[in-house]
């Protein structure tokens, strides 16, 4: 375990004044390091780091931070202890934003872990290597929103059972809403897809009217419902 001083606050993204503390949870030394040196340079304050998922919770208590980084699997036996902090840390500190590092998409645990609430995101470790989109989620969960891997998004829309609620969507529309399960706005669903906000307002519209789910302005109920909608089928 290690810990570090309160460092200034600089600029982070978006322009948004840095305000934002990190608690580091990840058993591979370089890696570890290197997100710590990445998050440092973008204007975040790493507080804490560990190896060990033993110390996760302890750090968190202590340090109080904004933001939990941390691997899915840990030390002791390198099976779900960083899920399982993860839960914890949701049900102590539910206002904390916590994102699960994983090697592999595992729909399961993403679920659970993303059925928990607002600020929580679920990222493949191979996410990482594009810094900018990496820097963009930190700031979505930061904010209050869910992220979904968009592989594990994928994964979900690309199954296929015999009464596919899906078959009423357009191709379009499917599109709009594998963004949205990934926890877009509405603005950034219009970058991706080089169409303007109008246009991806009324593709989400007909979206949950064909779906069957109520139109929200939060986002975080948007995206719940697209996982449960995803999950159920």
């Amino acid at each position: 375990m290690s810990t570090k001083p309160a460092g200034h606050r600089a600029e982070v993204v978006d322009g948004e004044k840095a305000t934002t503390r990190v608690v580091l949870a990840e058993d591979d030394v370089l890696l570890r390091a290197g997100l710590a040196s990445l998050l440092e340079r973008s204007g975040f304050e790493v507080v804490g780091q560990t190896g060990d998922s033993v110390w996760i919770l302890p750090l968190v208590r202590e340090l109080t931070p904004d933001l939990v980084l941390l691997d899915i699997r840990m030390p002791p036996t390198n099976t779900t202890e960083g899920l399982d902090a993860a839960l914890e840390i949701r049900s102590e500190f539910p206002a904390t934003g916590i994102l699960v590092l994983s090697a592999h998409a595992e729909v399961e645990h993403a679920m659970e872990l993303l059925a928990t609430g607002q600020r929580i995101g679920y990222l493949l470790k191979s996410r990482v290597t594009d810094v900018d989109e990496f820097l963009e989620t930190l700031g979505r969960i930061v904010r209050g929103g869910s992220v979904m891997d968009p592989a594990l998004v994928q994964e979900l829309v690309s199954a296929r059972r015999t009464n596919d609620p899906l078959a009423e969507l357009s191709p379009r529309e499917r599109e709009v809403l594998a963004l949205m399960a990934e926890g877009r706005s509405n603005a950034g669903i219009a970058r991706r897809l080089w169409v303007t906000e109008g246009t991806v307002e009324k593709h989400v519209r007909h979206i949950l009217t064909k779906l069957s789910l109520p139109e929200t302005d939060d986002d975080h109920r948007r995206v719940l419902a697209v996982v449960t909608f995803l999950e159920s089928r």
